[in-house]
């Protein structure tokens, strides 16, 4: 775990407001990123942020076109800031990207490297989404995985479920928020 990172994507205002269902998610983040952060790993918070005018948006992207027209990931507006109840400290690094994948458009490769960090913690909001994709950029990169199945969150519970239950365990270590923190607290 010492080349770990915790990634945590898409936690922000307006996408909590979406996805949020209840049960319990931003405590259970939160509590992923205090044990990070009591094992000395890095947390790396990656937000979706469009600058005005959408020079990044093409027509032809359907997934992008419909953010834009929902008002959703504007830079700046209130509702793209990260969710206050797992704001970062100071020492921590927001990545802001440009697509679905943590990778796209960001410069999270040249951090990650630059620390030497080998192996990530995926969690975010949607296991769909920016959990799916990043997930697959991480692959080809040669990172090594855990995903926080407690600690990712989609609109379709069963789209979750299958992504946490049936695809992510053949390319990733799937754990739960306590017993992945149970097995990177200090001793």
């Amino acid at each position: 775990m010492a080349n770990s990172a915790l990634l945590v994507m898409d936690v922000q205002r307006d996408v909590v407001a979406i996805a949020d269902d209840g049960s319990g998610y931003l405590p259970r983040l939160r509590r992923a990123i205090d044990g990070a952060r009591a094992a000395g790993l890095p947390v790396i918070y990656v937000v979706m942020g469009l600058r005005p005018g959408d020079p990044e948006v093409s027509p032809r992207n359907r997934v992008m076109t419909n953010v834009v027209r929902a008002g959703l990931f504007r830079e700046g507006a209130p509702g793209t800031e990260i969710h206050d109840d797992v704001a970062p400290q100071q020492g921590d690094v927001v990545v802001t990207k440009r697509r679905g994948s943590a990778f796209s458009g960001s410069d999270l490769d040249l951090i990650l490297r630059a620390r030497d960090i080998d192996s990530l913690v995926l969690t975010g909001i949607a296991t769909s989404a920016v959990v799916l994709s990043t997930l697959w950029s991480a692959i080809d990169l040669d990172f090594g995985l855990t995903v926080l199945a407690d600690a990712c969150l989609d609109t379709d519970p069963e789209v979750h479920r299958m992504l946490i239950e049936k695809l992510f365990p053949q390319w990733a270590d799937v754990i739960a928020v306590e017993d992945w923190v149970e097995a990177v607290a200090p001793r």
